[in-house]
């Protein structure tokens, strides 16, 4: 029996989480009290936008001589010069970009792959490769910046403080999910500290790009919502 999704969800105990009266499959509202897109939260660190990191950008132009990135790449890439979830993982495992860390899960691949996958063919090419592997490399060092104790794994606190870094604005309540969800007898580890900078960079472009005002507010059917959030 189908549920009546005419019911409210508390958000930060001011704002609600809206299901019209309506058919289950119809359109409905998401609201996401304080988030300004783009902007970073004040006194917690570099100006990084929602996109999850200040890596650098490489222009249409970029020649791949003597680049160690393209040899990274080229070296597991198939005859299609493009990686599935299996290669790329193997890819980055042989990069060493996970530094000391255990290498990155095939989960976590798949979900690379999803975040960049523009042409949902399920694979990745060298230029979204290149946004990866800058994005990568900031969020290890957000990582390594609030490990305080250098332990390999950040707790509850941290992995708070490593979000806000990032220049997103949660609820505590959102905070607390996120944290529950990610975290393994109370600590972080880096694979899914990055599974989770995935996550919420992949579902934050959707959302924004339904976000025709940048208000925080988004109209989407059910089946647009989905395909965005279950190919993550």
């Amino acid at each position: 029996m189908w549920m009546d999704l005419n019911h409210q969800l508390s958000l930060e105990g001011s704002q609600d989480l809206k299901f019209p009266r309506s058919q289950l499959f119809g359109n409905f509202s998401i609201q996401v009290p304080g988030m300004q897109m783009g902007q970073p939260v004040p006194e917690t660190g570099p100006a990084i936008l929602l996109d999850g990191y200040s890596g650098p950008a490489y222009s249409d132009t970029y020649s791949s001589a003597g680049d160690s990135v393209y040899t990274y790449f080229s070296a597991v890439a198939g005859q299609d010069g493009e990686v599935d979830a299996e290669e790329l993982q193997r890819c980055l495992t042989q990069s060493g970009i996970n530094g000391t860390y255990s290498p990155f899960s095939l989960e976590t691949c798949r979900i690379m792959i999803a975040m960049l996958d523009r042409d949902h063919t399920g694979k990745m090419g060298f230029n979204a490769f290149k946004e990866l592997w800058a994005a990568l490399n900031a969020w290890k060092e957000n990582f390594m910046t609030v490990d305080q104790d250098g332990s390999g794994t950040v707790e509850h606190h941290e992995l708070r403080q490593a979000i806000g870094l990032m220049g997103y604005r949660l609820s505590p309540q959102t905070l607390t999910t996120i944290v529950k969800r990610y975290s393994k007898n109370g600590r972080i580890f880096f694979d899914d500290y990055v599974a989770c900078c995935v996550k919420l960079r992949a579902l934050t472009d959707f959302f924004r790009k339904r976000d025709h005002l940048q208000q925080g507010s988004a109209n989407f059917i059910y089946d647009d919502f989905l395909q965005g959030t279950m190919a993550i």
